[in-house]
Order: C-alpha cells, then sequence, then structure tokens
C-alpha cells in the first residue's frame, strides 16, 4: 500500500452514474494528492464536474455527422442510378473489344502454321482492355461505398478530374457536349478524402451537362493555383445560366430548378468543400452559362 500511495499521481477519469429517477449523468473527475515531507499522502484534494449537457452535444454532432455522411451517399447512389444506362455503355465496349479480340487471337492461333506474332497482339489487347473494364468497376465500387468517417490521403486533384470525366463521356457523348479541360500541371497532391471529393466534381459536372440539355454545348474542367496558396478548380458551361434572383439559394437543401433534382447534391458539395478547409460559389458567365468555383488549401495537410 506504501508504494502504491508513493506512486499515486494526479488522475483523470470520466464516469457515469444513475440517479434514484434513472436520470443517467456523465461526471468528470480530477483527483491531485497532497503529500507530506516523506512523500507520504496525507489528502487528496479534487473536483467532479457534470459534463451530461457537454456529452449529449458530443453524441448529437456525431449523429449529424453520421446522417450527413448517410445523406451524400444516397446522393451518390441517385447520380448513379440515373447514369446506369451511360455506365453500363461504357463498361460494355472494353468487354466487347476483350471478346472479338479472343475470337481474333484463337483464328490467329487455329493457322497452320499458328500466327503467335498476331496472337500475341491480340492477347495483348485483351488484358488491356480487361484492365481497362476493371478500372471502371474500381470507380464504380469507391464512389458507391457506404458513408463512413472520411479518409484522408494524398490526392491529386487533376487525376479525380480525369476519373469523372472518364464516367461522364459518355454521357455527354449522348447529348452531343464537348467535355474539355485546362488542367495546371504540376499541382500539388492535397490531404483530402478521395470519394468526397469525386462526388463534388460529378455533382458540378452532372449540373454543367442537365444545364445544356438537349445540346450541343461544353463542359470544362479548370485548374490552378491562385497566389493566396489554393487550389482553384472551375467547372463552367454553355446552359441556361443562373437563377436571376438570390442564385445563392442553389446551396440552400432541397432548393432545385430541375423536375426530377433533389436539391441535395450542391448542398452536401458545399459542406464538404468547407469541411476540407474551402469555399464553393457560383457565378454567371459573361457571355452564356454559368460556372462554379470551389478552393481547397495547396499545402499539405496532416
Amino acid at each position: 500500500m506504501e508504494a502504491t500511495q508513493k506512486e499515486w499521481a494526479d488522475s483523470e477519469i470520466e464516469f457515469r452514474i444513475v440517479l434514484p429517477d434513472g436520470t443517467i449523468k456523465h461526471l468528470h473527475s480530477i483527483a491531485h494528492p497532497v503529500m507530506d515531507e516523506l512523500g507520504e499522502i496525507i489528502e487528496v484534494v479534487g473536483t467532479v464536474r457534470d459534463v451530461t449537457e457537454r456529452k449529449h452535444a458530443e453524441e448529437e454532432r456525431e449523429r449529424l455527422r453520421q446522417l450527413e455522411a448517410d445523406l451524400a451517399h444516397t446522393n451518390r447512389v441517385t447520380m448513379l442510378g440515373g447514369l446506369a444506362s451511360s455506365l453500363a455503355h461504357e463498361l460494355n465496349q472494353p468487354i466487347t473489344a476483350a471478346i472479338t479480340s479472343a475470337n481474333a487471337c484463337l483464328r490467329w492461333l487455329a493457322h497452320n502454321p499458328p500466327d503467335l506474332e498476331r496472337a500475341r497482339a491480340a492477347a495483348t489487347r485483351i488484358e488491356n482492355d480487361g484492365s481497362r473494364a476493371a478500372e471502371i468497376i474500381h470507380r464504380l465500387r469507391a464512389f458507391y461505398k457506404t458513408g463512413a468517417p472520411p479518409k484522408l490521403e494524398l490526392v491529386d486533384v487533376n487525376q479525380v478530374a480525369g476519373e469523372m470525366l472518364a464516367l461522364l463521356r459518355n454521357e455527354a457523348d449522348r447529348h452531343s457536349i464537348s467535355l474539355r479541360t485546362e488542367l495546371a500541371r504540376q499541382l500539388p497532391q492535397i490531404m483530402a478524402d478521395r470519394v468526397q471529393l469525386q462526388q463534388v466534381l460529378m455533382n458540378l459536372l452532372l449540373n454543367g451537362l442537365e444545364a445544356i440539355a438537349d445540346g450541343p454545348g461544353e463542359v470544362t474542367i479548370r485548374s490552378q493555383c491562385t497566389e493566396q496558396g489554393l487550389l482553384l478548380i472551375s467547372v463552367t458551361d454553355t446552359g441556361v445560366g443562373l437563377p436571376s434572383e438570390k442564385p445563392d439559394r442553389l446551396f440552400s437543401a432541397f432548393y432545385t430548378t430541375k423536375p426530377q433534382g433533389t436539391g441535395m447534391g450542391l448542398a452536401i458539395s458545399r459542406s464538404i468543400i468547407e469541411a476540407h478547409g474551402g469555399r464553393l460559389w457560383a457565378t454567371v458567365n459573361a457571355e452564356r452559362g454559368a460556372t462554379f468555383h470551389f478552393t481547397l488549401p495547396a499545402e499539405l495537410q496532416q
């Protein structure tokens, strides 16, 4: 017991108690031993503080975070549902090409003597098409994944933009809309949640395509570094433009100008960008259409 007393240091714990009426209280206790000149404990001074309200506030914040994550996932699923036909077409292309190459490979091998050079070339095409199909599936699975705590990793924003353009290219072609890029070279990588940034870019690019409707038209995505040390990403379309009154209402939850819209895409996008330390806003183009801009801190964040 004596050794235990001499080793006793300040202690800090949190615990719960249940009152006679069934109410649960969360308490935070701090204890400090007071020693005499021989190092013996002569008394313990401490405090006990009721932190129930703080605990409830933390639980409410976590509940709201989970709700936001669930809404974001629902938004991603809704987007992919709307693109199902286009995505099926994109996935079908490499599969069909691989089957064609496989048939060609068998024909070259059936020759007497076998044409090994052409068979080898056909097998290489099969490998490339199979890898392309696997990459499409990988992008879809990552984008579809359920809401989870943000996973921060080193992200190349230009690469993320390229992934979203690849998913949307068939949809754009179907409506005679050109997708253009003006991506600055050697942009710094940032610490961010890759899937969340994919969702923001997908939302903005889809908005641009829908604003143009029946085409022809053009959607351009740009990236650059600003003098203030920020990454600036812009998505410009040649569509119908923004509402004439209070354009910032576009970012309000459940506000939409589209018959089939949920009114959540831009609200979720702004929330994601702000959580990454950036800003999202929209401007009217000088000639036609609108541009959505967002910034992200360019320096690496740990």
